[in-house]
């Protein structure tokens, strides 16, 4: 079989899978976030917490309820790295330095899971699974929190109660996330990926010397890791090492978990505003540009020029052997086009124009399919956006799903949107600037450009993936992505639930003969172009400076 077709078969079965799985998986999402009960688990949670499930909240509660969760995330996820040299668990390493504790601490809390470390030689089983592990979990829950809070923005009218964010954040984690987590850790376990709680050993000797490594509740972690849209490794090659990714089959079950959600929230959409069609819509938006990506990855990667690529089948360096060249295409594009970050290949060694796509799924603003919730609350925005075009075109105000998007909703939706690349481009040109950055450079010229560019572009959009030839163990590249991931997760938020409150406070408008039929294929090829244009009048200028300038002198 040639690897073009074993490439393609594979993307039919990823299809297949997340095809009978959206009807089920949605609904479900629906009824969680539309019910009134209270399972027992769930009560006692919320007696430990203080919290009152049934309080409705106005969005700047809702928000101070996101944020001090967060905050308080962050604030324990640093002292435990902090501490960790006086833990039990910590298989002898030191305490995590202030800088790379504060990196990590932000990048667990705020979804990117950016890593400067090497997690193998860093983090004890304790920081993995009581720190870490858990941020897995609570941060995704946080992000389809959002998402349902715009969600009910639409499909409530004359109030401003967007629900509670409390019990939106049990329920996520208790009836969606972790059953999901425990099936799909158990099916890694079935494919070989370990799930122990073993201490440093050696596994072998190797030229001479030997190899040591230490065990981990890895297949767990992994789950949760490609479900919640997380992407931190138990181990520095991700989801290109066998622990985590043992074979074919896994991988293709770690695509599956990472898109599951991002999709099937699109039904869940549609189920909570009562019209399906509304979320076909998204969900067509969504699945167009990630087949366009996926499809444009496997032809560079596969349309390889020389001897040494007609050898290797493809451009085959930095890509693991037991995927091969159509895998990790699929893995790299579900990667970048959600909030992932998960890397099963070196995407540095990705085409120039390969690594390009890969940078500028991360700008289109992860919203396809997206981050769990992410995903969502970003496709809307846009489609707000979309709206107002379409309104500006033909001269009448524009409405979403009976709602009037007037002054207030435009300038919310166009604060989001232009928030995370004032946040990747100002970090971008000050580290080219200051003379200290620039040394983190493994190449110069348009790819070493690239490779800090990415970095803030992950950074910033809460993805966490690397180009990989930048030494961003710094103190200036921890501080500053740091920083970079919580204002990119967080400043967003804060637009996205003032929009939510916002329409549930308007009144129902009518559908009239004029109205733009949102549900309708026009719309999303509109929606669709609208999407590529702002990123592109957006991003092509740093582009053209990288990946594109690389691409067209090899």
């Amino acid at each position: 079989m040639s690897p073009v077709l074993a490439g393609v078969l594979q993307l039919l079965a990823l299809i297949a899978a997340l095809a009978l799985a959206y009807r089920p998986l949605g609904d479900h999402m629906a009824r969680v976030y539309s019910s009134t009960q209270h399972l027992r688990v769930e009560k006692w949670m919320y007696k430990a917490i203080g919290a009152n499930p049934d309080a409705e909240m106005r969005w700047p509660a809702y928000l101070r309820g996101v944020l001090a969760f967060s905050a308080v995330g962050v604030l324990f996820l640093y002292l435990l790295q902090r501490l960790q040299g006086s833990l039990p668990g910590s298989l002898g390493f030191s305490s995590i330095d202030p800088d790379q504790a504060f990196n990590t601490a932000a990048s667990f809390v705020s979804n990117t899971n950016w890593q400067s470390y090497y997690g193998e030689q860093a983090m004890g089983h304790v920081v993995q699974t009581a720190g870490l592990a858990v941020q897995n979990f609570v941060s995704a829950a946080v992000g389809i929190a959002v998402a349902v809070a715009l969600v009910r923005g639409f499909a409530r009218s004359r109030t401003g109660e967007l629900g509670n964010f409390w019990a939106d954040l049990v329920r996520g984690t208790v009836r969606v996330l972790l059953p999901i987590a425990v099936l799909g850790a158990l099916a890694l376990v079935a494919c070989g990926a370990i799930q122990n709680f073993a201490g440093i050993h050696e596994v072998g000797r190797f030229m001479g010397g030997t190899q040591q490594w230490n065990g981990g509740a890895v297949a767990s972690q992994e789950a949760i890791k490609e479900l919640g849209t997380n992407g931190g490794g138990y181990f520095n090659a991700n989801s290109a090492h066998p622990f985590e990714n043992p074979d074919g089959i896994s991988n293709l079950l770690e695509v599956f978990l990472i898109l599951l959600i991002p999709f099937a929230l699109t039904r869940t959409f549609g189920r909570m505003v009562g019209s399906l069609r509304q979320g076909y819509a998204i969900l067509a938006t969504m699945a167009t540009i990630w087949l366009g990506f996926t499809a444009l990855m496997m032809w560079t990667e596969f349309a390889h020029h020389g001897p040494a690529f007609d050898i290797a089948g493809g451009a085959m360096e930095g890509k693991e052997t037991r995927f091969g060249i159509g895998a990790s295409a699929i893995f790299s594009v579900a990667t970048t086009l959600t909030s992932t970050g998960a890397v099963n290949s070196f995407h540095s060694s990705n085409t120039a124009l390969g690594g390009g796509i890969n940078m500028l799924g991360m700008q289109l603003g992860e919203i396809a399919p997206g981050g769990v919730g992410s995903g969502l609350y970003g496709m809307l925005v846009l489609a707000i956006i979309a709206v107002f075009i379409a309104g500006l075109m033909v001269g009448r105000t524009p409405e979403y799903l009976g709602k009037k998007i007037g002054t207030r909703e435009i300038k919310l939706a166009a604060c989001y949107i232009l928030v995370t690349p004032a946040l990747v481009l100002c970090f971008t040109a000050a580290a080219m600037a200051l003379p200290t950055p620039v040394h983190s450079m493994t190449n110069s010229g348009a790819h070493g450009f690239s490779e800090i560019l990415y970095a803030y572009t992950s950074g910033a959009n809460n993805n966490g993936s690397a180009f990989a030839g930048l030494n961003a163990d710094t103190q200036w590249f921890n501080t500053t992505i740091g920083l970079a991931m919580l204002l990119g997760r967080f400043l967003p938020m804060v637009f996205v639930l003032a929009l939510a409150g916002s329409l549930a406070e308007q009144r129902p408008v009518p559908a009239t003969a004029g109205t733009l039929r949102t549900e309708k294929p026009l719309f999303t090829g509109l929606l669709v172009g609208t999407i590529l244009i702002i990123t592109g009048l957006t991003y092509f200028p740093a582009l053209a400076l990288g990946p594109l300038a690389e691409g067209l002198a090899s």
